[in-house]
């Protein structure tokens, strides 16, 4: 039987194979999810790196993109409302070479759950900027990327 977690996955990664391919392709795997704060782990592997042994720019944000993403679909999926999420903006700062699996962490639930609720009620476009912050747990707790 399939841990919650584990059902999150199973989803995550049937929903990425028929609608994001190419976030399928990189396997993000969800490791906690609460109302206020989400990780998810990206592992380090040869579809991910670039010629550097590290994880490719592109890696790290399809990283936070679907943490950021998911977590907004997660309280979605509370209201039982059709609202599309898209990303408007994106803007990255980039600290270390990860050269290891990612985790990245978002902790801005309570925000994302207000948007959501303001979004239902006003019918309209509601813009958040969110953080997400990614680390190499494996070696060091130092912040790579936000």
């Amino acid at each position: 039987m399939l841990t919650k977690i584990g059902k999150i996955n199973l989803y995550l990664s049937i929903l990425s194979f028929w609608k994001i391919p190419l976030l399928f392709y990189c396997r993000p795997r969800i490791i906690s999810i609460t109302d206020t704060s989400i990780q998810v782990k990206i592992k380090l592997r040869r579809k991910v790196k670039n010629h550097l042994g590290s994880m490719y720019l592109g890696g790290l944000t399809i990283g936070a993109d679907i943490t950021a993403g998911y977590f907004a679909f997660h309280h979605l999926q509370k209201h039982k409302k059709k609202i599309s999420l898209i990303f408007k903006d994106f803007h990255a700062d980039f600290f270390k070479r990860a050269t290891d699996d990612v985790v990245f962490t978002c902790t801005m639930g309570n925000e994302i759950k207000e948007m959501i609720i303001q979004a239902i009620s006003m019918k309209e476009r509601v813009n958040l900027p969110t953080k997400v912050i990614a680390t190499v747990p494996s070696l060091s707790d130092e912040v790579v990327a936000k």
